[in-house]
């Protein structure tokens, strides 16, 4: 009776073990756990070119030809005229004009968020519908806030050089740098030809941070740059941008018989965000 009784006696203590046991996991499986918070892009600046003018917060202009036709030997004297830069439809547009004027046989336009918007690091993207033909030079690009050209840094988001097959339907992407004179990388992506810029918008942008450069067109990557070396230095500052369609130049040649004019560049929005 003594050993049953025992038995007895282990199996309720085994019993009310296990039960406490069952209740403490159950209770486990209720905690409620906080997620942890995920990084995504926001959208900390834009212009949608939605009022009636260029808006004088964000933009201001260059004028004239400088440094040997900006540098390159452009054909065009760049005016702050509202025929060569306005607002119509909700779209910035750029339209580059064969005249006289100032001495120069064709005119446009450069703008650019110098003193006015500067961002460091993000994603830079900007819709965008391009001109074309033989001599036609539009760009979306950035410049850095000090420095002397290339010490300040240059990132070229978009350029393209009009003029036929393996041109108008080719853009670039090419960042610009100082190690002990002018350094410069870069790639391209090409649509399907007979499809060309001109036809239609694209979403042009860069994604930028501490340790990568990565061009896109329209969400499709094409060409990224390791700016970890001590030498890019100048690519971590912050940058304002610019848009333009110049005229000529020492890359795209002249305009030829085959060049239409007006030519126009068509910008939908830009838009900068950060990681965050």
């Amino acid at each position: 009776m003594k050993i049953k009784g025992i038995f007895v006696f282990v199996i309720m203590i085994f019993i009310l073990t296990f039960s406490c046991k069952r209740k403490l996991v159950k209770f486990d499986e209720n905690l409620q756990i906080t997620p942890t918070p995920t990084k995504t892009w926001v959208l900390i600046w834009q212009d949608e070119f939605n009022g009636t003018d260029i808006n004088s917060s964000n933009w201001s202009f260059d004028i004239g030809s400088l440094y040997g036709g900006w540098g390159n030997n452009e054909l065009q004297y760049y005016t702050s005229r509202t025929i060569n830069a306005y607002i119509e439809n909700g779209n910035l547009i750029i339209q580059a004009l064969a005249e006289n004027y100032n001495g120069y046989n064709y005119t446009s336009a450069r703008i650019k968020s110098i003193n006015k918007i500067y961002f460091k690091y993000g994603k830079i993207e900007a819709r965008i519908k391009l001109p074309y033909g033989q001599g036609i030079w539009p760009a979306f690009w950035m410049m850095g806030k000090t420095g002397t050209w290339p010490a300040c840094g240059e990132i070229d988001i978009m350029e393209m050089i009009g003029g036929g097959i393996d041109r108008d339907n080719k853009c670039y992407g090419t960042v610009h740098w100082d190690d002990n004179g002018h350094k410069q990388a870069g790639g391209s992506i090409s649509l399907n030809w007979p499809e060309i810029f001109a036809n239609d918008y694209h979403v042009f942008g860069v994604e930028w941070n501490e340790e990568k450069i990565k061009w896109f067109l329209d969400g499709i990557k094409y060409y990224e740059i390791d700016i970890t070396p001590p030498t890019m230095k100048e690519l971590h500052q912050e940058f304002y941008i610019l848009l333009n369609v110049a005229v000529g130049g020492n890359w795209p040649g002249a305009p030829d018989m085959t060049t239409s004019f007006p030519q126009k560049m068509y910008v939908d929005w830009v838009r900068w965000y950060k990681w965050q």
